[in-house]
């Protein structure tokens, strides 16, 4: 007869290859067909609540690797949640206004904006948002990614404009709000103000000047002649000088030099007499900051007073000590020109071009203006020193160009007045990694006011009225009219009604006696659009709650969302909208780069996905130290990909050796299994263990770790490869092969649990192999709770023992084929000497030992002369003197004793002769 045919080999059709490109996209839709989202929400629906918070992205373009980063990983969390004891229903949300949907338009689908009205372009702008919705929505589907796709929350919707449009009201109505003229980072490339959380900072080239101001009024402490030195890197500003501004605390020296007389920071004399290259300076006077207040000198090339004034501002890091003062154009100029009763001058329009409130430089663009403004102080001689500088500048943040502070009146979240506030709950919620709390801390202690207005078309209406005489109206009845009317019409109507018709009928006002109402113009920051969010989704959508659990997004958002979110919250609700905060660092590749185009080094997760499989990349996203930056590359990708296939092919070998297993039926009780195999359930229970305890922690480097490593190292290299000689030599219902089949059953039901939030896919497919299974999807389940072995707190030691003594076997084994004493480990016999009495114990009182170390026979005895030193014991490895069993493969001295099978051992041939009938 055919040996082969009486051996019990694995038998499965779970194929050994994923490929998962093809299969993943028909899994998808067999969860759409099947509701499987949904059945799980109603499967978990009276459980506790936990809520991770979508942060949007924004709607236009293809998605990035980043966002397949952040909506990966904010899908571990939801789905390892609700198989770990909650109800986490999972709403995504997406971003839709601001300049980037309007520019989009403009240059991508040619829509001429000067030919519609306001309301047409916006309704544009809408339909290109939602079609780009559209597109990311369906790619973040192909990543596996689980949610309430068909009910996402949009900025751009109007319930949720009409929650936003309360929460203004409310912070209004606190007194958070108010209009008021200071300079603001503005972008002439926008033609917008911008919020300090849309200004990035980049490398910039501008002249570094050095500029004269003659002396006028010296205050009797000056003896005339003198001239205060500026330093600036602006030129363009000089036309907006209103003052000069010194330290009250400073001295300041008068230098004499070459027939002129110069005031500077005493303690910069040394630095300047080197960058102005003078030649013997005298100090001919000395006083301090404050004796100088209120002097006033002549504007270089304008006929008008620069007034020295006084400001903590001033230091002698850099520059003169006397600081160039145009309070248009700089936040502390501004703040110190006002207590000097001084109106901000800000000569420069919307789109950065001088206006004829500077004279001779009308309609120059304020960085060409450099040259022009330093020509006309050289002409002047007041010009001492020209040089470039190339210095970080701060750059709108869409554009990529320059910015610069302008005077504009604009509308403020008075941030200050509520500051202490949020740094109170910034202290009470949880933060991974733990430097978040400092980042965000730091960003608001030093926050005063939030430029919460846009010049711009495509966003949610700023809800004010002005009176006849320009008062603002915004109170509760405007507030909850407008918002009703943004809730049944959309936002749209404020650009096609006239003001009194989104007024409450019968809105009267003192301060317009003919009844005449105008509208603001403005809309708002996009980031109080999704700051909002809180309001519009937490609140009022009867699935969520706030606060919320969790918010994730890239560490960029310490600056952006969880910014305006958690600043949002609490001027309305006095707490945080979330309790705790985890955020993720960039994408870069392989070399640590940052990625673009140019390089060549973009990774496209749709073409990974076409290439490898979402689950390769799911599983690339769980290997990683997230909350740092992040590399992948193809080569990166090769390895997960063999940490794909390790895991994969595990369970395949286990689902093939229960192929004839039923757990109703054959499955034993675990105090009737032997020890080896209640060892690797509590093995299997310290990996369940570490691995919820690491998605608690969202540590989802040490889930796929601890996972990787159970199925290598315990799995592969032990338990699998020893139990080969159990699984299919001994007959169907051996004990002993029974109790293996019922460790693998948990190994594997719970392995395929622990990775459904990784690899759910994968997971999803293994499970319909697993028999006796009664759930549809594994989605439908619980991730277990770790428990105690039947008998192991006794057995743990002996067995942890085991495994150290079977490394210095391994040892002696891979010596012995090295020299060519044996080839496989099967030709071995051994002889162990035990150095101490517990590891004599431990071997002599493990039956079958020979097997765990997968050789044909281990002797233990008390003298071996021969064999080597290791760390527990001596081993003597020799070739058996045995003949190889034709079904076994093991060497032994009974084959050819048995008369029916002369070439099977008799281990083998008492098999045969019971179970199989001889042809």
């Amino acid at each position: 007869m055919d040996y082969k045919d009486t051996l019990l080999m694995p038998k499965t059709t779970f194929p050994m290859r994923g490929n998962l490109p093809n299969k993943e996209p028909e899994r998808q839709k067999k969860w759409d067909d099947e509701h499987i989202y949904e059945k799980n929400l109603e499967r978990t629906n009276d459980r506790p609540m936990f809520i991770l918070h979508d942060g949007p992205p924004y709607a236009n373009g293809d998605l990035h690797i980043g966002h397949a980063l952040n909506k990966i990983l904010k899908d571990f969390i939801t789905r390892y949640k609700s198989m770990s004891g909650f109800h986490a229903p999972y709403v995504p949300g997406w971003d839709t206004h601001g300049l980037p949907v309007e520019t989009a338009l403009t240059k991508k689908k040619n829509v001429d904006r000067k030919k519609m009205s306001i309301a047409e372009f916006r309704q544009k702008c809408a339909e290109y948002a939602m079609g780009q919705l559209d597109n990311q929505r369906t790619q973040f589907k192909k990543l596996g990614v689980r949610g309430d796709w068909n009910n996402p929350y949009v900025t751009l919707t109007n319930d949720y404009e009409a929650a936003q449009i309360r929460v203004f009201g409310d912070m209004a109505k606190n007194g958070y709000i108010y209009r008021g003229l200071k300079p603001v980072y503005w972008s002439p490339s926008s033609e917008s103000a911008l919020a300090e959380a849309e200004i990035e900072y980049h490398d910039k080239r501008s002249p570094s000047i050095y500029v004269a101001f003659d002396v006028k009024d010296g205050k009797h402490i000056l003896n005339g002649g003198e001239k205060f030195i500026i330093w600036t890197t602006t030129p363009w500003t000089i036309p907006a000088n209103l003052g000069i501004a010194l330290h009250p605390e400073l001295d300041y020296a008068v230098v004499a030099v070459n027939g002129e007389k110069y005031v500077v920071a005493h303690d910069l004399v040394e630095t300047i007499t080197a960058e102005l290259e003078w030649e013997n300076p005298e100090v001919v006077q000395t006083f301090q900051g404050h004796q100088a207040d209120r002097m006033t000198a002549k504007h270089p090339f304008y006929d008008r007073d620069s007034l020295v004034m006084l400001g903590e501002h001033v230091t002698t890091d850099a520059g003169t000590g006397c600081v160039h003062t145009a309070p248009g154009h700089g936040e502390d100029d501004f703040h110190m020109a006002r207590t000097y009763g001084l109106d901000p001058l800000s000569p420069v329009d919307y789109k950065g071009y001088f206006t004829d409130e500077a004279p001779g430089l009308e309609g120059v663009f304020y960085d060409q203006a450099n040259k022009v403004i330093t020509d006309k102080l050289s002409e002047n001689g007041k010009l001492l020193k020209l040089t470039f500088i190339t210095h970080s500048y701060p750059h709108d943040w869409r554009t990529k160009k320059p910015t610069i502070f302008r005077a504009t009146s604009q509308w403020f979240a008075s941030i200050k007045d509520f500051r202490q506030d949020i740094l109170n709950e910034i202290k009470r919620i949880s933060w991974y990694p733990a430097w978040g709390e400092t980042r965000l801390y730091n960003m608001v202690r030093d926050r005063e006011d939030w430029c919460i207005s846009r010049q711009r078309t495509w966003g949610v209406p700023i809800p004010v009225f002005y009176a006849e005489d320009g008062t603002p109206i915004i109170n509760d009845e405007t507030i909850d009219h407008v918002s009703q009317l943004f809730a049944q019409h959309g936002s749209n109507i404020w650009f096609e009604w006239d003001a009194t018709d989104l007024l409450p009928d019968g809105f009267t006002s003192e301060h317009s006696p003919n009844g005449t109402f105008t509208k603001e113009t403005d809309i708002m920051d996009v980031w109080f659009d999704s700051g909002s969010s809180h309001e519009a989704v937490l609140v009022e959508r009867d699935d969520q709650k706030r606060p919320a659990d969790v918010y994730l997004e890239g560490s960029d958002q310490y600056r952006g969302w969880f910014n305006s979110s958690i600043s949002t919250a609490v001027a309305v609700t006095g707490k945080a909208p979330f309790e705790t905060i985890i955020s993720h660092g960039f994408t870069l590749d392989g070399n640590g780069r940052k990625m673009s185009k140019s390089l060549g080094n973009v990774m496209d997760p749709m073409k990974i996905q076409k290439q490898l499989g979402s689950d390769i990349l799911r599983l690339w996203v769980s290997s990683v130290d997230y909350q740092a930056d992040v590399r992948i590359s193809q080569e990166i990708l090769k390895q997960i990909s063999e940490g794909y296939r390790k895991i994969r092919n595990t369970v395949r070998f286990m689902l093939g050796n229960l192929n004839d297993f039923d757990p109703a039926k054959d499955a034993l009780p675990e105090a009737e299994m032997a020890e080896v195999d209640r060892y690797m359930l509590h093995r299997l229970q310290n990996m369940l263990t570490n691995v919820r305890n690491s998605y608690d922690e969202y540590e989802f480097a040490q889930v796929y770790s601890e996972i990787h490593n159970f199925c290598t190292i315990d799995l592969s290299s032990f338990y699998l490869d020893f139990a080969k000689d159990i699984l299919y030599i001994e007959a169907a219902d051996n004990e002993r092969r029974r109790s293996i089949q019922t460790a693998y059953y948990e190994i594997v039901t719970t392995l395929v649990k622990l990775l459904t939030p990784v690899i759910p896919h994968t997971t999803d497919e293994i499970w319909e192999y697993i028999p006796g299974v009664e759930e549809e999807s594994v989605q439908l389940t619980d991730i277990p709770e770790p428990r105690d072995i039947t008998g192991f707190d006794k057995l743990y030691a002996k067995w942890d023992h085991f495994m150290q003594v079977r490394n210095d076997v391994l040892k002696a084994l891979e010596e012995a084929r090295e020299t060519k004493d044996i080839g496989k480990s099967l030709e071995a016999k051994i002889t162990i000497v035990p150095k101490d009495q517990e590891t004599k114990d431990v071997l002599e009182n493990i039956p079958h030992v020979h097997q765990l170390f997968i050789v044909s026979e281990a002797v233990i005895t008390d003298d071996a002369p021969e064999a080597n030193e290791y760390q527990y014991v001596y081993v003597l490895v020799e070739k058996h003197p045995g003949e190889k069993c034709a079904r076994c493969w093991t060497a032994s001295e009974t084959v050819g004793q048995d008369q029916n099978h002369p070439d099977l051992c008799l281990r083998c041939a008492d098999i045969v002769n019971e179970h199989y009938t001889v042809s």
